[in-house]
């Protein structure tokens, strides 16, 4: 297994610790929390570059990365939306558009294509991580946020909108992975 692959699978291993520590009260946690996430996050740039810059890309990276970031994003927000930072419909959106393009992603597999991510979903991506860092950074659990808490919410509401424009753009550019249905 190549190094851009581990890194995929340490991603994956650090939301359970990611998920531990923003669940608990103390500020110390939240910190931890929020540099667990971050690390990982942090991973998924890395792994994309060693893997084109050394000529490492691999079918189970294609595959594999854009898993991990979805387990990654989505833990993140289904926690923010339990601790009421981030509203349900928002985060069911985003939900969806990432089981749909997995569906996508699967049908494609049965059919011997392996689709890597676009760069609208690229974006996307770095929208939905960075957005999430601001919600856990400045909307409080409880109680009104300041002015930082505006700038995390448009940020989420940003990341929604590339999250719904690059699931239709995925869906349309890969249309014919499900043309025989």
């Amino acid at each position: 297994m190549n190094l851009p692959n581990k890194l995929t699978i340490l991603r994956i291993c650090l939301i359970p610790f990611f998920v531990l520590c923003v669940k608990l009260p103390s500020t110390g946690m939240q910190v931890a929390a929020v540099a667990i996430y971050v690390v990982a996050c942090a991973t998924d740039a890395l792994d994309g570059h060693i893997a084109r810059s050394r000529g490492l890309v691999t079918n189970f990276g294609k595959f594999m990365d854009p898993i991990a970031d979805k387990l990654l994003v989505m833990s993140a927000m289904i926690v923010l939306t339990a601790q009421g930072r981030m509203p349900d419909w928002v985060c069911i959106l985003m939900l969806a558009r990432e089981f749909l393009v997995s569906g996508f992603r699967l049908v494609a597999v049965e059919n011997g294509v392996v689709i890597a991510a676009g760069p609208l979903g690229k974006l996307k991506t770095v929208f939905q991580m960075v957005s999430t860092v601001a919600l856990m950074l400045f909307v409080p659990v409880e109680g009104p946020g300041g002015p930082l808490s505006t700038v995390a919410v448009v940020l989420m509401y940003v990341a929604l909108a590339l999250t719904v424009v690059s699931g239709a753009d995925y869906i349309w550019r890969n249309r014919d992975c499900i043309s025989d249905m």
